[in-house]
Formats: structure tokens, C-alpha cells, sequence
């Protein structure tokens, strides 16, 4: 072996290894998760709607901030197809939380417990919260939200409503990701 080839082996390596794991445009990847009430619950079970997963904590403020929003969004167009998969990251310490916060905040959108982030990883491998993830109805990564900011909900349910006028079998073409100006406030504890 030359050089030439180690060196093309070694860049061929760097860019499979910085690859993307998801992104707008690729397959869903499924997941089974357990709800409050301890039912199984797949991804897949959502094909044919609009999926915002939402992945929370507990201990995440900017997460908790976001999510009166995903109530409200999913108030006024869950008969149209819409739903939010709140996927909460707590781990056996912070768990206990989950359902008390919920019940109290007056939430009813599907919460699903991920508490090894297995679900997570997939989508967000460093995984960041909040981290939402938009998937059509034909089961594709529609758009990729890192972080919550004030005013977010907003470009979040213009896409949704783009995403929900489309038909099933072609892609909809729902509104550019605009780029958060600050980093995520929170991180789960590895």
C-alpha cells in the first residue's frame, strides 16, 4: 500500500465516521417505548401523521418552556393528523417527576420514557435537549430542531401545517429550518 492509499483510506474513514445519522429527507427510524401508563408504544403505531417527537427532561428548562406550545399545536391540529410524541430522557433518579409534571401542566399528548436515551441517540447522538424532530406522514425526517427559543413555535407549526396540507405519497416541502442563535441550555447527564 502507498501512502495515496492509506491517505484516501484514512479520509474515506473521517467522512463515514462524521456522517449524519439522520437528516431531513431519510426514513424515520422506529422505536418502541413505553408510555405513562406503561403500554408499549412504537413509532411506526404514528405512520400516516405528523410527528413532532419531542425530546424532553425533567430538569431541562428551555424543554419545559417549549412545551405548552407543542399543547397548544396539538390542541388545534391533532384532528387534522397532527400529534406530539413527548419523548422524556429521565433517568431512574428524575422519572419519579415525569408524571406529577405532566398531570400538573394539564398535558395530554402521548409521553413516552426513554431513560437510556436509546431513542434519543438515533436522532441526536450528542444528545442535546430540548431536540425536536419533525417526521411527515410518509414516515421522513421532515426537519430537525435543536434548542427551543421564544418565538420557535411558531416556524415549528408553519412547518406543520405545510406537512399536514401534503399528501401521503409525496414529499411536502415544509418551510426552511431557521438555525437557533444560542446553543441548547441543557445536556442530560451521561
Amino acid at each position: 500500500m502507498t501512502w495515496r492509499d492509506l491517505f484516501g483510506a484514512s479520509m474515506l474513514a473521517v467522512a463515514v465516521l462524521f456522517a449524519p445519522l439522520a437528516g431531513a429527507g431519510t426514513p424515520a427510524h422506529d422505536f418502541t417505548l413505553r408510555d405513562l401508563s406503561g403500554q408499549t408504544v412504537t413509532l411506526e403505531d404514528y405512520r400516516g401523521q405528523v410527528v413532532l417527537l419531542d425530546f424532553w427532561a425533567t430538569w431541562c428548562a428551555p424543554c419545559k418552556d417549549a412545551m405548552p406550545h407543542w399543547q397548544r399545536m396539538y390542541d388545534d391540529l391533532r384532528d387534522s393528523g397532527f400529534v406530539v410524541l413527548a419523548v422524556t430522557t429521565d433517568d431512574a433518579r428524575s422519572k419519579p417527576q415525569v408524571k406529577p409534571f405532566i398531570r400538573r401542566s394539564g398535558y395530554d399528548f402521548p409521553v413516552l420514557y426513554d431513560p437510556d436515551s436509546s431513542a434519543l441517540v438515533v436522532y441526536n447522538p450528542n444528545k442535546t435537549l430540548p431536540f425536536s424532530v419533525l417526521i411527515d406522514r410518509n414516515f421522513e425526517i421532515a426537519a430537525i430542531h435543536t434548542g427551543y427559543n421564544p418565538g420557535d413555535e411558531e416556524h415549528v407549526r408553519t412547518q406543520v401545517q405545510a406537512l399536514l396540507a401534503a399528501e401521503v405519497g409525496t414529499a411536502a416541502e415544509p418551510a426552511a429550518a431557521e438555525p437557533t442563535a444560542a446553543e441548547p441550555a441543557a445536556s442530560p447527564a451521561e
